[in-house]
Formats: C-alpha cells, structure tokens, sequence
C-alpha cells in the first residue's frame, strides 16, 4: 500500500528513529517499501538503511523515485519523524475514504520551546505528507 520516502545527509541516528517507528506499519501490511534518499552522507546512513532493507539511492531524479515506487501511495518523512501510536489505521482509514492527500500534525503532548516557535518555518515535511 505505501512507499515510503526519506532524504537524508548525514542522519544516521535520525534515520534509525524513523525506521524503528515503521515496523508496525511493515508488520500490518501497510508499509510496501521504503525508499533513502541520499544527499551526500559520510556518516553510516546507507547501513542503517540497508540493515532495515530499504532502498538507498545516491544518485536520483524525484520523478523516476516516484514512477517506480511499487506502493500505491507515497508517504514523505523527514529523517527523526516518528508517527505516533495509532498512525497505521489513521492511514487506513483515509485511504479507504479518500482519493486525496493528507497532512499529519504533531502530537499535542510535543511543542517546541517558546522561543524555537518564532523565526523558524517548519520545514515542508516535518510532519509527513501523505
């Protein structure tokens, strides 16, 4: 059912959090594939990928990513994003009911210190776009 996709440089410790967070999503079915993409890592990006048997690509064009995904949809993560408890019938649910995306929003137990909040946009998948 879903691709999922993730760039990252040098988050090899970000990389694993997000990773270890979509094993129920692999153990119900719902995670087909989950694609790295790479943007110049030195650290162990590509182990923790390859140990986790994700596809990690150094070298590639978001339209051919996306033409060969083999989900019927794309679920785009920011290396460190980790979906909260529940997020495996959340996406079952709007897939069952919708043909259009959706946008997850951070828990309401996490806000960023007061002073964080002002300057600083939110970075387009912080989140998750489904």
């Amino acid at each position: 059912m879903l691709t999922i996709i993730i760039e990252c440089r040098d988050n090899e410790a970000e990389l694993a959090q997000t990773l270890s967070a979509l094993v129920p999503g692999a153990v119900e079915g719902i995670v087909r594939e989950v694609i790295v993409l790479d943007h110049g890592s030195r650290d162990g990006s590509a182990r923790v990928a390859d140990a986790a048997g994700c596809r990690f690509l150094t070298g590639w064009d978001m339209k051919d990513v996306v033409r060969a995904a083999r989900g019927d949809w794309l679920l785009l993560l920011e290396p460190g994003a980790r979906p909260m408890a529940g997020w495996v019938d959340a996406i079952v649910d709007h897939v069952s009911v919708s043909a259009g995306p959706a946008r997850f929003t951070g828990s309401r137990n996490h806000r960023r210190p007061f002073l964080k909040r002002f300057g600083r946009r939110l970075s387009p998948l912080e989140q998750g776009y489904l």
